[in-house]
């Protein structure tokens, strides 16, 4: 028998209804169950930087029809910060209820359940009634956790699956075999309660994906059907290794993972879900590329606020589907802003200045030319009509490079001077605020102005020389 027939033998070959070219279905991919842990040193050479090789093998675009968001603020978000209060975490809940609209853009949002601040916050989210953010949680794989979720009455949980070699050999102590023995065990007592298991895939850019993750997805594949079920799949990203290059290889490649999962285990768009971590700058794009290869679910974590460098940020792919979507989805945007607000207020909690949609300077600028050009029409230098989608219209700072027209934006701006009420920057009060700020530079100041500051001067202007420099 040649290689030819030999490849072909006992393969089913059947057409693709998305893009109707017949295709092999290659459901055979067995556990390799090797001696020593696969760390793939020629990527992660622990005593270099890790490296990104390429093989050049492409997968398909695959953007499943519904794609969503769901949450880990309150469990890989809490992580990372002190304790969010009950209370806390019921009002940012409702707002993710708001953010999210009609159509449940936010579809979950996970807790923990280990203490009595927990689990009183868990009752108070689902005395809400919403039906979306679904409420779910993250375990122990232990029997006692599985009572606790049932006893709460949560349909879902996630459990911890660890994938790579690094965790299975070198943390568990245990090789791949044992390893997958282990968690299908605990995965059956989920289901024995009658609860979805939501399984997450820690570490898994540094796994073996076909000689693991895929025959591992496979089985739970069995499971599913055996039970009647519903059997997620997270893919974690857990030290943010995951690249979006084309033609790069796996476990690296975030595309190439998506693909094996979804096409050679089996598992539907609709139960796969990608976690993102930031460690390299990719948390934003790895999701979103995920979503693009047949993930229909993105995890993220409200601000990026997570485990070290940080989650997805919740904010970041509300925008990202907007933009890959062409629409919001019935998502009300301003609530962005009423959460950043919220944790300035009343949880005390500064977002960097500089972060995009939330931080005090995205949409700020200092330089003088960019200032007349947003006096002239705010698109040239604004990335959208963020006063429209988030409440905050375009500002200028004021600085010693701002110039007339700076200070005649930032005035417009902040008093919400509109139409024919704004001042242009020939105005006398601009002239004077002008003075007054390149005095302040003059005598060594080399910080920008405030807000308050320049509120002070404005206000001390039009008492000694009169209202009528607004004119």
């Amino acid at each position: 028998m040649s290689y030819q027939e030999e490849y072909f033998k006992n393969r089913k070959v059947s057409i693709n209804d998305k893009n109707n070219l017949l295709q092999i279905e290659e459901h055979m991919y067995i556990l390799d169950n090797v001696d020593k842990p696969n760390v793939f040193r020629n990527m992660f050479p622990y005593s270099e930087i890790p490296k990104i090789p390429f093989n050049d093998r492409i997968v398909p675009h695959n953007m499943p029809k519904d794609i969503w968001i769901t949450d880990t603020t309150f469990r890989d978000g809490q992580q990372s910060r002190e304790p969010y209060t009950t209370d806390q975490i019921v009002t940012i809940f409702d707002y993710f209820h708001k953010l999210g609209g009609p159509n449940g853009m936010i579809r979950q949002s996970e807790f923990f359940l280990y203490s009595k601040k927990d689990r009183d916050a868990v009752y108070k989210c689902m005395e809400r009634g919403y039906e979306f953010p679904e409420v779910t949680s993250w375990i122990r794989a232990s029997k006692e956790d599985f009572k606790l979720v049932k006893e709460i009455g949560m349909k879902e949980t996630g459990i911890l699956v660890s994938c790579s070699d690094y965790h299975i050999f070198l943390k568990l102590k245990m090789d791949r075999k044992q390893a997958m023995e282990h968690y299908i065990s605990v995965i059956k007592s989920c289901l024995d309660k009658g609860i979805s298991p939501r399984c997450h895939l820690e570490d898994i850019t540094r796994a073996d994906i076909y000689g693991f993750v895929v025959p591992f997805c496979a089985e739970l594949m069995k499971l599913m059907e055996e039970y009647r079920i519903p059997i997620k799949i997270r893919a974690c990203d857990t030290m943010g290794y995951g690249v979006n290059f084309s033609g790069a290889v796996i476990p690296r490649s975030v595309q190439g993972i998506i693909y094996a999962i979804h096409i050679h285990a089996g598992v539907p768009s609709e139960l796969i879900e990608w976690h993102g971590h930031n460690d390299f700058y990719k948390a934003v794009a790895n999701s979103t590329t995920a979503w693009l290869y047949g993930c229909s679910s993105i995890n993220t974590s409200l601000f990026g606020i997570g485990e070290r460098t940080g989650n997805t940020p919740l904010e970041a792919m509300v925008f990202e589907y907007a933009q890959i979507k062409g629409h919001l989805n019935g998502m009300d945007t301003t609530v962005i802003t009423e959460l950043a607000e919220y944790y300035e207020n009343e949880i005390g909690y500064r977002v960097p200045s500089r972060t995009p949609f939330v931080g005090r300077n995205f949409n700020v600028t200092r330089a003088g030319i960019h200032a007349d050009g947003l006096l002239k029409n705010e698109e040239i230098y604004n990335i959208f009509d963020t006063d429209k989608f988030l409440n905050r219209p375009v500002l200028c700072s004021i600085s010693d490079t701002s110039g007339l027209a700076g200070i005649a934006h930032w005035i417009n701006t902040y008093f919400k001077l509109k139409d024919e009420k704004q001042i242009s920057k020939n105005s006398i009060l601009v002239a004077k605020v002008k003075e007054w700020v390149d005095e302040e530079y003059n005598n060594g100041r080399v910080t920008v102005m405030t807000d308050d500051e320049i509120i002070r001067i404005i206000d001390q202007l039009t008492k000694d020389i009169g209202p009528f420099l607004l004119d």
